[in-house]
């Protein structure tokens, strides 16, 4: 093994608002990383909940790794800045207050960085439900399915290290903010998206690092699940009034897909456009239709469980929708 320089401070950025539920889990896993030379900076945007509170508690007993700071602006890209504005490490890992890392998720990113193999570091990302119930776990599986989430392989999978487009939760050379700059604070959401664009332009590298891993706790109810993808979704096409390639290709599935489902059920209450010409156009949904039930009943009978293949039916459609309906609403949004 590659002998890392410990000597080397990680800072571990926080952005947090109202995570209650989770922030403890977060931290005791960072707290138990085999890498001891870091810095937990949490950045409350404003919570509500016992977050801030769980977080003084964990400051004041490990008050040498944690401090904890206000972000007055709430979202996550502010929280994101302020933290690395205050980052005295050579590395800044950006992290989640809604997952867990293994053991060895900061040393393997690390090693990585420090052998020369990349500029950014990052593990894979296993998707785990919030609670038991079979809504909960049908929306957990679906967000760690390829049908529902795409080819992002920091979730699908890799065997070996692996250069990539983007990482869930990366270790990156602090050097890379102070060359090309922090993110843009006028993305609300998927600023990452942006941010890794310009970098990987930058002629930086970014490397999917198996051997680390991370937990994320998937949303528990549709309406969650609803509002988190279509702000995602919205953000895809909306940034683009802000900066010029801002999202890739891929990201619009989503929004030609509910495109052609109005125009699919505009043809349908049109009587005489001919029904062969109906049933073609219609191909392409009973395909949708098909694969959905597919992959939700193997998802079923994973589980040993009918409840849950209908609640996959369900969040397949939900992710998929709302989405979509966030990229269409984002293109025509006049607010600046």
């Amino acid at each position: 093994m590659f002998d890392i320089n410990s000597q080397n401070k990680v800072s571990i950025i926080i952005p947090v608002h109202n995570e209650e539920k989770t922030i403890s889990k977060t931290l005791e896993s960072l707290l138990n990383n085999d890498y001891k030379n870091i810095e937990i900076i949490v950045v409350d945007g404003m919570s509500t909940d016992s977050t801030r509170k769980v977080v003084e508690e964990y400051a004041s007993k490990y008050s040498t790794n944690i401090k904890i700071l206000q972000n007055p602006k709430k979202y996550t890209p502010a929280g994101l800045n302020i933290g690395i504005r205050n980052a005295s490490g050579k590395y800044v890992m950006i992290a989640s207050g809604h997952a867990t890392y293994s053991e060895n998720y900061i040393s393997a990113c690390v090693e990585a960085i420090e052998s020369n193999l990349c500029d950014v570091a990052g593990g894979l990302m296993e998707t785990l439900p919030r609670d038991n119930t079979p809504k909960a776990i049908a929306i957990s599986e679906v967000l760690k399915h390829p049908f529902g989430i795409g080819g992002a392989k920091y979730r699908t999978g890799v065997e070996n290290n692996e250069y990539v487009d983007t990482v869930a939760y990366g270790i990156y050379k602090k050097e890379i903010f102070e060359n090309i700059g922090l993110f843009d604070e006028r993305l609300i959401r998927n600023q990452d998206i942006e941010f890794n664009l310009r970098l990987k332009r930058a002629g930086y590298r970014i490397m999917l690092v198996p051997q680390a891993r991370s937990y994320y706790f998937a949303r528990d109810t549709f309406k969650k699940l609803w509002e988190n993808n279509y702000s995602n979704g919205f953000w895809v096409t909306y940034s683009s009034k802000y900066v010029k390639r801002a999202f890739r290709p891929r990201h619009l599935i989503p929004m030609f897909f509910v495109i052609y489902l109005f125009t699919l059920l505009i043809l349908s209450l049109i009587p005489s456009i001919p029904t062969f010409v109906k049933l073609t156009y219609s191909v392409p949904f009973f395909f949708y239709t098909a694969l959905i039930t597919l992959f939700s009943a193997s998802i079923g009978i994973k589980h040993n469980s009918d409840e849950i293949f209908v609640n996959s039916l369900v969040a397949f459609v939900t992710l998929h929708i709302s989405y979509g309906l966030g990229s269409i609403y984002g293109i025509f949004e006049k607010r600046a």
